[in-house]
């Protein structure tokens, strides 16, 4: 009898350590399972947008408000198994895939390692799309401009998408994190052959900067259309970047930023005197600064002022 009873009592403590060994385990599931707030996601994913703002241009409100509708706040079947938050589907995509139904049943989606790779995609996706060009040519700051031009170049078939995202914008103030593109802009590095059916040319250009503002000088044949393919950037942003149409002449030796410019010169240089001839255009150039910055500085200045005008460049 007292045998049986022990050997009760030991399978007894037996199975209770097997339970409490095996918790942990059947727990994690459970914890993994546990659905994001939007708060907990914009939390968790702000500082990853922010980090694509600035070496892509796109708004870190816009992927923020995107990823949250894309993913229902990073708790969606793509985003669970897939590591998809922007709803990115196969296209010419040569890796990893997931079927899922949306707008027809089993449709095919991107697969990404992590989500990190997703949000890397998403801009990259955004930035080499010549439907979404027109985007890169507004202010990382007007986020409306680039909720309606996403409508607009057909990302979502909801017809209300732009209003989704401009509302959970400003419901969530995500527009805080819209920040100006910093000093250490992300520049690609040009392209080292461009290729004709003649020729293939070598490039071999000196990148400098005036006011902190990156600037390479114009050669021979140079346009900003061709600038624009070296340096990996849309002809619209490069002219934007210059004050100049997309179709603008550029003569030899000129300045051609890559980069925005400033708003105000360096605090060495607050002033210049004009010179014949001498445009707000040309000062802007020369000094690094925006021309409706320069313009601002200087209500009721001529664009070609008189000569001797004292033109303030901060």
């Amino acid at each position: 009898m007292l045998k049986t009873c022990l050997y009760k009592a030991f399978r007894y403590v037996l199975l209770v350590l097997v339970c409490y060994a095996v918790l942990p385990v059947t727990a994690s599931p459970l914890r993994a399972e546990e659905k994001l707030s939007r708060k907990q996601y914009i939390e968790k994913y702000k500082d990853m947008a922010i980090r694509q703002m600035h070496s892509y241009g796109v708004p870190a409100s816009i992927i923020l408000a995107q990823g949250c509708l894309e993913s229902g706040d990073g708790n969606s079947r793509l985003a669970r198994l897939a590591n998809n938050h922007f709803g990115i589907k196969c296209h010419d995509w040569t890796g990893d895939r997931i079927y899922h139904d949306d707008d027809a049943p089993q449709e095919c989606f991107r697969k990404y390692a992590s989500a990190e790779q997703s949000f890397f995609d998403h801009s990259e996706f955004l930035r080499t799309r010549p439907r979404y060009a027109q985007l890169f040519l507004l202010e990382t700051t007007d986020y409306k401009g680039w909720a309606r031009g996403l409508k607009k170049a057909g990302y979502a078939t909801n017809p209300r998408y732009d209003t989704l995202l401009i509302e959970l914008i400003e419901k969530n103030k995500l527009y805080q994190y819209d920040m100006r593109l910093p000093e250490t802009t992300v520049i690609f590095e040009p392209d080292k052959t461009i290729a004709s059916d003649l020729f293939v040319l070598d490039v071999e250009r000196r990148v400098m900067k005036t006011n902190g503002v990156r600037y390479v000088l114009s050669a021979p044949g140079d346009t900003y259309q061709s600038l624009a393919k070296e340096y990996h950037l849309f002809t619209g942003e490069l002219a934007r970047f210059n004050d100049v149409s997309r179709k603008a002449g550029l003569p030899v030796g000129e300045k051609v930023y890559l980069e925005r410019k400033r708003r105000k010169a360096h605090k060495t240089t607050p002033e210049k005197t004009a010179v014949q001839g001498e445009s707000l255009l040309e000062v802007a150039q020369r000094y690094g600064i925006r021309l409706k910055a320069l313009k601002n500085l200087n209500p009721g200045v001529k664009d070609h002022p008189e000569k001797g005008t004292v033109v303030r460049l901060r």
